[in-house]
């Protein structure tokens, strides 16, 4: 009797193939082939999974990109305030498999400035993105002394943060220092707790 096959095991084993790919010879350099030296399955067997259109394969690998950094992303504390700084902590790559996923991340949101398609997955990531820092800012600082001005320019910084974060480290050949990430986080929180007092 043939062996099963996992057919969603199959799909994330040319994930992480497309996305090794994309950190060792760029995006574009992404072929059916490279795929298939990288994963030993036949070419047919990876067009039995996602057609024949190697932009379903690389659609594929975004929506696991994403799904993979918003959920490392989750608050893990009680406090509010301490959530930012465990969003910062999970925003920043201090691992090599995380390095490598958000590089592969960063080559797609440089190509979707180009391509329309790629262009609307992009932007409904940032804004949400952007929505979820300013969800977390708008419970961090509830009764505490800020004006609208002020906390959209504080969500604005918190955002450029883990942007900077995300792409800055793409350009690293080493993740980032856990100590480093986690001194920004707390000095981010203490300046929040010191800024905005409470009422």
């Amino acid at each position: 009797m043939p062996k099963r096959v996992d057919p969603e095991a199959r799909r994330q084993q040319v994930a992480d193939a497309v996305i090794d790919e994309i950190v060792e010879h760029g995006l574009r350099a992404v072929t059916l082939a490279r795929i298939s030296a990288r994963t030993g399955l036949a070419i047919g067997s990876i067009r039995h999974f996602f057609g024949d259109n190697i932009r379903e394969v690389m659609r594929f690998t975004l929506g696991v990109l994403t799904q993979r950094l918003t959920r490392s992303a989750l608050p893990r504390s009680d406090d509010p305030l301490d959530r930012i700084a465990d969003v910062l902590m999970f925003a920043a790559p201090t691992s090599e498999q995380e390095l490598r996923e958000h590089t592969a991340f960063i080559e797609y949101r440089v190509l979707a400035r180009t391509d329309p398609e790629f262009a609307a997955d992009i932007a409904a990531t940032s804004v949400t993105g952007a929505e979820a820092v300013r969800t977390l800012l708008r419970d961090a600082l509830t009764g505490r002394t800020v004006d609208e001005e002020t906390f959209e320019r504080e969500t604005l910084q918190l955002f450029t943060l883990i942007e900077g974060f995300s792409f800055s480290a793409a350009q690293r050949a080493a993740p980032l220092r856990e100590a480093d990430v986690r001194a920004i986080a707390t000095a981010t929180v203490d300046r929040l707790r010191a800024a905005h007092p409470l009422t």
